[in-house]
């Protein structure tokens, strides 16, 4: 039984997801007064699960939709920048601090992958692709 009866339906969906995600991760991590609390390596871990979880719900939602181009793009911008994120908090970890404006621009990339803007923007250039 397939609970999705059109790609409208699989790509709201996973727009509530991402939304819910998105939504948790920013009340109770990011503006929670309490997380001042928490050691820099278990915020990395937090913010790199929470990146991984939205790219997985994307995947998933556009990855079985008929247009494989936007699941195509959707694993191009999160695998980039997930590998500069990465790279980042490798290098924060293991070598040396780095700067607070290496940080705002790692803090920059993660807000653009798991912020629903992107999935959203994906479904209205599919949408205005199909009119022409």
């Amino acid at each position: 039984m397939n609970p999705y009866k059109s790609d409208k339906g699989r790509f709201i969906l996973g727009l509530i997801f991402i939304v819910i995600i998105y939504s948790w991760f920013y009340l109770y991590f990011v503006e929670n007064k309490n997380t001042l609390l928490i050691s820099r390596k278990v915020k990395h871990v937090i913010t790199f699960s929470v990146t991984i979880a939205v790219y997985l719900v994307g995947t998933f939602h556009l990855g079985k939709l008929k247009d494989t181009w936007m699941s195509s793009l959707w694993h191009l911008v999160h695998i980039s920048g997930l590998g500069i994120i990465t790279f980042l908090g490798l290098f924060d970890w293991f070598i040396f601090e780095i700067s607070l404006s290496l940080r705002d621009f790692a803090l920059s990339i993660q807000e653009i992958l798991i912020s629903p803007v992107l999935y959203i923007a994906m479904g209205l250039l599919n949408k205005t692709l199909k009119k022409a």
